[in-house]
């Protein structure tokens, strides 16, 4: 995998910051992570490619002493070794732009982002729905919370398009994109779900 790759895979412009890599790798981490697309193969390497090219984009930014907004050595985020079945899904610092939250609220911020991972990988996706909207509401200006609230959307419509109920499906993929209309991979994935429902219509 060369440098070109790796800035693609993460949907990154040449040069980006250590920041813009970290936060670009959460976001789709968060939607490709084994935990929350459990069995699914393609899921699976997507996530691990996308862990390689994360990986390799860190060395080469903190090698070539490209700018950093933070002296901390690279974190995992949100990584899962299948070699050893374990995953570290340490805190995920802010993602730029988004407004500094106090000490407790960040602590909300983090309980619910895991209780939301949990709700996802089980499949409970109208209580997944209802926390990511409460969070939406009590942080409407965190880009990061938009994105788990669209990824909540998007599962549950992938779902509800496996369940054959497809004009419920359509309302939840299109909140999706209405909610994180910047995200190019949920756009993929939301095209993907479209795609199959064409087909079942056929």
């Amino acid at each position: 995998m060369n440098l070109a790759d790796c800035y693609r895979l993460l949907g990154l412009r040449s040069g980006s910051s250590a920041t813009e890599i970290k936060a670009s790798y959460r976001r789709l981490a968060f939607q490709y992570h084994p935990d929350v697309n459990p069995g699914n193969r393609q899921a699976h390497d997507k996530f691990m490619e996308l862990t390689e090219a994360y990986k390799f984009l860190l060395s080469v930014v903190t090698a070539s002493g490209a700018r950093q907004t933070s002296s901390q050595p690279p974190d995992a985020d949100i990584l899962y070794d299948p070699a050893v079945a374990t995953k570290v899904t340490p805190k995920p610092p802010p993602v730029p732009n988004s407004p500094p939250l106090s000490p407790s609220d960040q602590k909300l911020k983090w309980n619910s982002y895991q209780q939301l991972q949990q709700l996802l990988k089980s499949r409970k996706f109208a209580r997944a729905i209802a926390l990511a909207e409460g969070l939406a509401q009590r942080f409407p200006q965190d880009m990061e919370v938009r994105q788990w609230q669209a990824i909540a959307y998007q599962r549950c419509g992938h779902q509800l398009v496996n369940e054959k109920q497809l004009d419920k499906a359509r309302n939840y993929l299109k909140k999706a994109l209405k909610t994180d209309p910047h995200n190019r991979s949920l756009w993929a994935e939301v095209e993907r779900d479209f795609r199959r429902i064409e087909q079942i219509f056929r």
